[in-house]
């Protein structure tokens, strides 16, 4: 991968006269995103990139930004990827191994749906019937054919109750896709990242056959072909250079360009954990990753709907907001962040607070955007979108229990 050649390095005002003209085109090319990004750490470079990030935040969004109110449920724990930065993924002899049995699946969906969440949130290792033999015993037992069945039997279980499942299972093939579909509001897969240098010895996905970045971008692209409101993302920090950050950005507004269906995209920082090979890797600082939101949002346009997830950057949740962001992603009033169990959720009475105080509102959302669910009727099983359209008020956002919070705020 090509270095910086900083002989090309910018002052303030061809900082500033970059950012101008990506806002005014509603996007950032290459060549440009890499002269800014070189720069990041120079405060001047960095100020105006964020400026230019929340104009145009502000001319495709307004002053709203979203939130979904959501139950996490990490079906099972058991992975055949080991991530060297990841906790989530148990063996099957850990005492911390878990995986739910339907009528707990049932038990928390019924709860979050008593707490007025909108959206279950199905997490999963990839592919634990290969690597593990006591797994599908489990599934045979529990009368169950394979993963793919055990998810969309728990999906179902939280359509029935009225809760929209968004689905994000590691890799899943286009025949899985289209199983779980009916029952979907929306799927995910982060891409992470486009470099394939992450799977060489010594990096964050040496031991993950299914962190391969082309059968990342197969997934993106069989989601498209199939209509699926879809969201990706970019984890930073895992080894990735500055260039490679712009190529994963670059690559998803690719994918969206083409099949329409990213919904949203993630911009998440690594947290390094102990008793992880990663442990002692320094992190990006918050003022580095609100610099790469920017960047995401500038890259991406005014109209793609960019997150950053509020517990992996308490203390800066201002910055953020003034970096182009426009979503908060889920957070759950009664179940853990169980892939960062570390960083506890915000209250959503104090993220509110927070986030008007910086001259925004908050808005919930469902699991599904506004722009999909009333534009898009294509992209649903009709049962879906008419249980997410009973959900929603006549903006798209969710009617919430709060008597008019939302028709109000839009």
């Amino acid at each position: 991968m090509a270095a910086f050649d900083h002989r090309f390095s910018l002052n303030r005002a061809e900082a500033e006269q970059c950012v101008a003209a990506a806002v005014d085109a509603g996007r950032l090319e290459r060549a440009p995103a890499e002269r800014l990004a070189a720069q990041l750490g120079d405060p001047i470079v960095r100020e105006a990139v964020r400026e230019g990030a929340a104009e145009s935040k502000r001319r495709g969004k307004g002053d709203v930004v979203t939130v979904s109110r959501n139950v996490f449920i990490p079906l099972t724990n058991l992975c055949r990827d080991r991530c060297a930065y990841c906790t989530f993924a148990k063996q099957p002899d850990s005492p911390e191994a878990k995986t739910y049995t339907l009528s707990e699946v049932e038990a928390v969906v019924r709860a979050g749906a008593a707490s007025g969440c909108r959206e279950a949130l199905f997490c999963l290792g990839d592919k634990p019937e290969v690597a593990y033999r006591s797994y599908r015993e489990w599934l045979a037992q529990n009368a169950l054919r394979d993963t793919t069945d055990y998810l969309e039997r728990a999906c179902r279980i939280a359509f029935e109750a009225e809760v929209l499942p968004h689905t994000t299972a590691g890799i899943l093939s286009e025949t899985e896709m289209t199983a779980l579909r009916p029952w979907n509001a929306s799927m995910g897969l982060m891409l992470e990242s486009t470099s394939p240098r992450l799977r060489d010895k010594g990096m964050a996905h040496y031991y993950c056959p299914d962190k391969d970045p082309e059968v990342h971008v197969r997934m993106h692209e069989e989601a498209g072909e199939l209509r699926i409101p879809f969201t990706s993302g970019i984890l930073l920090g895992i080894g990735e250079t500055a260039v490679e950050r712009v190529d994963t950005l670059l690559a998803i507004r690719k994918l969206d360009d083409r099949y329409g269906h990213i919904q949203e995209v993630i911009v998440q920082p690594f947290h390094p954990k102990s008793d992880t090979p990663m442990a002692r890797v320094v992190p990006l600082s918050d003022v580095e990753v609100a610099g790469w939101v920017a960047i995401a949002r500038l890259i991406l346009g005014p109209k793609m709907n960019v997150q950053a997830p509020p517990n992996l950057a308490p203390d800066v949740l201002e910055l953020l907001l003034h970096s182009g962001i426009n979503d908060w992603g889920g957070v759950s009033p009664l179940t853990i962040d169980f892939i960062n169990p570390e960083a506890a959720w915000p209250a959503l009475d104090a993220l509110r607070a927070r986030t008007e105080a910086a001259g925004q509102r908050l808005v919930e959302r469902l699991p599904v955007y506004p722009e999909y669910l009333l534009d898009r009727p294509d992209f649903f099983e009709p049962r879906v979108r008419e249980l997410a359209l009973a959900q929603a008020d006549p903006s798209g956002f969710a009617r919430t229990r709060a008597a008019g919070a939302n028709e109000e705020a839009a």
